[in-house]
């Protein structure tokens, strides 16, 4: 599809909104200065961003209390997550005058397939998925393959249990493939009391954020987790078994115990597929574990891994080392990359 290109008109229109937005920033950044200056903000303190609406921000302080602050002007690309430094202002106000160094960051590529940063200092990604609407085994794999590019611990989350048969049935068999490939996989339900009592050991200590399609209930395990917290909760269409999208914007919480935080959750925009544009065929061949020790040792260089003589993925599926439906999922996601338009690709 090509770019519609603006008129005259348009592109006048837009370039005096882009610069009354510089010079309201420019304008607020040169008071801020005079105000730091002068004195009229407090001490530096650290804090979290637990949420980001454009220019402003909300932080919670040191008593886990969330203040409205604004960012300076040389500060743009903070996300929920972020650890800042920030000072107080008048009318329980502040301003965000630094952001410490990130030990993770998760990223998504946009519409353009640019890498989009949503949440920082995360220690695990918990990719949920349910019983209803069900899983596709390659959107798993899709997740999987994304959480391996960012180096943060994916984690998958089972929900709504409840409704799956005694002997676990198909769903059963494939998180014990997962399991059995090194994956933590947690089974959950809101249906009983003890159904999440697996989901907060996993969650102690750790910061974590929900991916994951929408309608499997992330909104409703995070309810749940959080009772003193009000969160939308989509109801999932009888018709179609499809989600419907409820959460904007990424959003931290914190889980509380005696009022002292044990862990912090991230809930993310509702996402039907993680997109990968922004990989190629090596880190996607990197992204499934089990692919690792038989990297490297295909009899020629450039293996593509489909029919080529001594290819030693394909000996491995074989052999019974990789099952066939992993690396048909691989197969697929490769697929999938190439078929991006060029112009897609960062």
């Amino acid at each position: 599809m090509s770019k519609r290109k603006l008129s005259r008109q348009q592109r006048w229109r837009v370039e005096k909104v882009q610069s009354e937005r510089a010079q309201r920033a420019e304008k607020r950044d040169t008071q801020d200065a005079e105000k730091l200056a002068a004195g009229e903000y407090g001490a530096e303190q650290p804090g979290r961003v637990m949420a980001h609406f454009g220019r402003t921000l909300e932080v919670r302080n040191a008593d886990g209390v969330p203040v409205r602050c604004h960012l300076r002007a040389n500060l743009d690309g903070l996300v929920t997550g972020d650890r800042v430094i920030w000072r107080a202002g008048q009318e329980g106000s502040g301003v965000v005058v630094a952001r410490d160094e990130r030990a993770s960051v998760l990223k998504r590529p946009d519409a353009r397939g640019l890498l989009k940063p949503v949440a920082a200092n995360i220690d695990q990604i918990l990719i949920v998925f349910a019983v209803e609407p069900a899983p596709h085994p390659n959107l798993i794999d899709r997740y999987l393959v994304a959480a391996e590019a960012t180096g943060i611990a994916p984690v998958l989350v089972l929900n709504k249990t409840d409704l799956l048969p005694d002997d676990g049935g198909e769903l059963g068999q494939l998180l014990e493939r997962y399991r059995h490939l090194g994956y933590t996989v947690v089974r959950a339900t809101t249906a009983t009391d003890s159904g999440l009592d697996a989901l907060r050991r996993q969650l102690e200590g750790r910061t974590s954020v929900f991916v994951g399609q929408s309608g499997v209930g992330k909104s409703s395990l995070i309810d749940l987790l959080l009772p003193d917290e009000t969160l939308r909760i989509g109801a999932l269409s009888e018709d179609s078994r499809k989600g419907t999208h409820t959460t904007t914007t990424a959003r931290l919480y914190a889980m509380r115990t005696d009022e002292v935080i044990d862990g912090e959750l991230i809930d993310s925009p509702g996402i039907r597929e993680f997109g990968l544009i922004h990989l190629d065929e090596k880190a996607v061949t990197d992204g499934f574990i089990e692919f690792r020790p038989f990297i490297g040792h295909c009899r020629f260089r450039d293996c593509r891994h489909r029919a080529e003589p001594g290819c030693a993925l394909l000996e491995a599926v074989e052999a019974g080392n990789i099952h066939p439906e992993r690396f048909a999922s691989y197969r697929r996601i490769v697929d999938s990359l190439n078929a991006e338009p060029l112009r897609s690709r960062p």
